[in-house]
């Protein structure tokens, strides 16, 4: 209650705003607010996302943990983001993992608002299973955070779970390895225009002896990736394009340029 109350606080002079199906302001005193709070913690959500967008980080934090405790999915979802992040509290992986863990115990329609938040979580937790959280229970274990991949890639079809999947099936990570099971997993994050996953079923392809179709899949790549990738795919692409000949390299090209303008499948 200790933290209702200073919400109330702060929200009593825009209560209309908050809850406005609840009548007059006038009619409304901080007893009121704090009660219409317990019974509507999405309204209080609703407010912690206000307050962020304003700068008010603390306030917004105390808004998400009330609507996380009673149920808002959404809250569970943004709480675990800033501690994943250090945005407006301290970073603290292993406090996020337990917030995305809530997130994704969570039974969601897939397509909905709620489905993405579930998505969401099962990455981030088949991230922090896959290289373990150091000073805390959360140990590497691939293999579990190849399920949480799956999950998130088979019911939710979230193209970075289907991604990360496929990069584990290429070396084995977490299991047994399985190029087949690979190609299909970034076959299905490249439809979705994921840039690595274009990138590295461009240079499964290339492998394979289908050379104008791989080398115009990295091509591709490299004109969707962002910064954080364009590295590595242009030095995939580069390399490829050095074993080419120049036949392949104009087709490519022009094949490149037809994806991009019309889609690839």
């Amino acid at each position: 209650m200790r933290t209702y109350k200073f919400i109330a606080g702060r929200l009593f002079a825009g209560a209309l705003v908050l809850f406005g199906s609840l009548g007059s302001a006038a009619a409304l005193d901080e007893k009121t607010v704090i009660q219409q709070a317990e019974r509507n913690p999405l309204a209080v959500f609703r407010f912690g996302f206000s307050a962020y967008k304003r700068g008010e980080k603390q306030e917004a934090v105390e808004a998400y943990r009330y609507a996380a405790e009673n149920g808002q999915v959404g809250a569970r979802w943004k709480l675990a983001r800033m501690y994943a992040e250090g945005d407006g509290v301290a970073r603290d992986d292993y406090e996020a993992f337990k917030f995305f863990s809530a997130v994704a115990q969570q039974t969601v329609r897939p397509g909905s608002r709620e489905g993405s938040y579930v998505s969401d979580a099962l990455v981030a937790i088949a991230g922090y299973l896959r290289e373990g959280i150091p000073g805390s229970p959360v140990e590497a274990n691939p293999a579990a955070a190849q399920d949480y991949y799956m999950r998130a890639a088979a019911t939710y079809r979230n193209a970075t779970a289907q991604y990360e999947l496929g990069r584990m099936f290429l070396t084995g990570e977490g299991g047994a390895k399985n190029v087949q099971h690979a190609a299909r997993w970034l076959q299905l994050a490249a439809e979705k225009g994921h840039a690595g996953a274009q990138a590295r079923l461009g240079n499964l392809l290339f492998q394979s002896g289908q050379m104008v179709r791989g080398l115009a899949l990295m091509t591709t790549a490299l004109d969707n990736a962002g910064p954080a990738d364009i590295g590595w795919i242009r030095a995939m692409q580069e390399e490829a394009f050095a074993l080419a000949g120049e036949s392949d390299r104009r087709t490519a090209i022009a094949l490149a340029e037809d994806y991009l303008a019309n889609g690839w499948d």
